[in-house]
């Protein structure tokens, strides 16, 4: 999509995984791309290996986004994309329903899942609005859209993170800014954070990982996991001059799940 050519675009958490498949597809296209993660040996490798540049950052800290707004401006001198990826599961070996949680737990994976969008998008308005309006594209997930009693921190604050495009969309457009803002919603994408998680799950179930898997499967209509160039598509579509009258929406990538969840 030649709408992204030489647009300067940012994708946090790209050190692997989604993160990783949003930022090759936007170089391809021709953007300018900067990538953080926390992870950075991953992260320099990565950007190395698609011709981005890599930034470490904390999304829940503060001053990580004062001081990344700082630089890209004085790097690029713009910004016109942003894709909030970065997200955690919180502690594997700590409980997740909403009986035996660990508040501690609940509140870092609000902190970085919710508090670190909420912190990108204040941040990059300003910014983004200086040159001349841009796209927001939040990465939430289908387990906003359903009860997650088995991941109840990670399902509300997907959902806080659909709730907040929403308000930046509408924010934004009556603040006459011309940025779009919207979320992202991926099902079962076979990453690094996924299969930890069906690890999880089969040990409770008292099944192999091979065998939780394939009882899994037949639960997405489209039969099959979704891969990172997937959600990748999605947002580049998003990003683009395609998606110009698009704003303050929820699209699900998920093979079909939500359909029958």
């Amino acid at each position: 999509m030649a709408a992204v050519q030489g647009r300067v675009a940012l994708v946090t958490g790209a050190a692997q995984g989604i993160g990783r498949g949003i930022a090759a597809r936007l170089v391809k296209e021709g953007a300018r791309v900067i990538l953080t993660d926390v992870n950075e040996p991953q992260g320099r490798a990565t950007a190395a290996a698609l011709g981005a540049t890599f930034r470490r950052q904390d999304v829940a800290q503060e001053k990580d986004w004062q001081e990344l707004m700082a630089y890209i401006e004085a790097s690029h001198g713009a910004l016109h994309i942003q894709v909030n990826n970065a997200g955690i599961e919180g502690d594997p070996a700590a409980a997740k329903d909403p009986e035996h949680a660990l508040l501690a737990d609940w509140n870092r994976i609000f902190e970085v899942n919710a508090a670190g969008v909420f912190l990108a998008c204040k941040h990059a308005i300003p910014l983004m609005a200086r040159s001349g309006g841009g796209a927001i594209v939040n990465l939430s997930s289908v387990a906003s859209f359903m009860p997650t009693p088995f991941i109840a921190a990670y399902g509300a604050a997907k959902a806080a993170v659909e709730h907040l495009t929403r308000t930046v969309a509408l924010h934004c457009a009556k603040s006459g800014y011309r940025i779009r803002c919207n979320s992202v919603h991926p099902g079962q994408v076979r990453t690094p954070m996924l299969e930890r998680g069906f690890e999880r799950f089969a040990a409770g179930a008292g099944v192999t990982m091979e065998q939780f898997v394939a009882g899994f499967l037949p639960t997405i209509p489209l039969g099959a996991f979704q891969e990172p160039v997937d959600i990748a598509h999605a947002v580049l579509f998003l990003a683009s001059d395609e998606a110009r009258y698009i704003t303050g929406q929820a699209l699900a990538v998920d093979g079909g799940f939500t359909l029958v969840h």
